[in-house]
């Protein structure tokens, strides 16, 4: 089978990293293809960014798609753009924020995720209470910006882990999300340090991905995410008209 992983920032090294974790779960005989975003933010940190993120994206998907992608994997822990990329795709979307708190729910009742920025905790509030995890899932903000995260010269990993060890102490947590998809390379080194629960949306997203395919099942296309409909767009949106992004 063939995934397509998208990431929806234009920072082909998160791409790597996110690409190289869902390598490492996928079972014989998956493929996964990354691309990613070829205009957009390098990184998305706000509503801002994450909603110039969403053309980049929805390209990407439709040409993966096309190129014969059974399912589709978002790698952004803001599940950017989830509900228009499912409108517009005949095949499985999944958001690694749901992949990873569905996958959390089966194995631990208090859960934190660890996010990056102040200014994303909110959003990832409102996709804990979508997701219906309300009153089992905290979120946490380490305060670093995202691209710190590939800077070996920054302290953000040493932010990334203090906060973790705050979220046992503080939340008395019994597994840790990451909130981003540029951790998902220090998930096992994680788990051996803090002896908990460590997931990655990446692999969650990947597992689930295979699963989706191997029962036949796609979303829904009726009601909320039937195909979009076709009427002409104007402006820098033109090529964004249906009828172009999935001729």
């Amino acid at each position: 089978m063939q995934i397509l992983l998208v990431n929806p920032n234009t920072t082909a090294t998160m791409t790597a990293t996110a690409a190289d974790a869902a390598r490492r779960v996928a079972a014989p005989g998956t493929e996964i293809i990354a691309a990613t975003s070829s205009m957009g933010p390098v990184s998305i940190e706000g509503y801002y960014d994450e909603a110039l993120a969403v053309p980049g994206l929805l390209l990407e998907i439709a040409r993966g798609e096309k190129a014969g992608a059974q399912a589709a994997i978002i790698a952004c822990f803001d599940d950017t753009g989830l509900d228009a990329a499912r409108a517009l795709a005949g095949i499985p979307v999944i958001g690694i924020c749901e992949a990873a708190l569905a996958s959390v729910s089966f194995i631990a009742q208090r859960i934190t995720i660890v996010t990056t920025m102040e200014r994303s905790r909110l959003p990832l509030e409102h996709l804990v209470h979508r997701y219906g995890m309300t009153g089992r899932a905290k979120v946490r903000a380490a305060d670093i910006p995202v691209l710190s995260l590939e800077d070996p010269q920054s302290n953000a990993r040493d932010r990334l882990r203090n906060e973790i060890a705050a979220a046992l102490r503080e939340d008395k947590a019994e597994a840790i999300v990451l909130g981003c998809a540029g951790m998902a390379d220090l998930t096992a080194e994680l788990r051996r340090e803090f002896g908990v629960p460590v997931v990655d949306g990446v692999a969650a997203a990947v597992k689930q991905a295979e699963a989706l395919i191997t029962m036949g099942l796609s979303t829904a296309k009726r009601g909320a995410y039937a195909f979009p409909i076709s009427k002409p767009y104007h402006g820098l949106l033109e090529p964004f008209e249906p009828k172009a992004v999935t001729a």
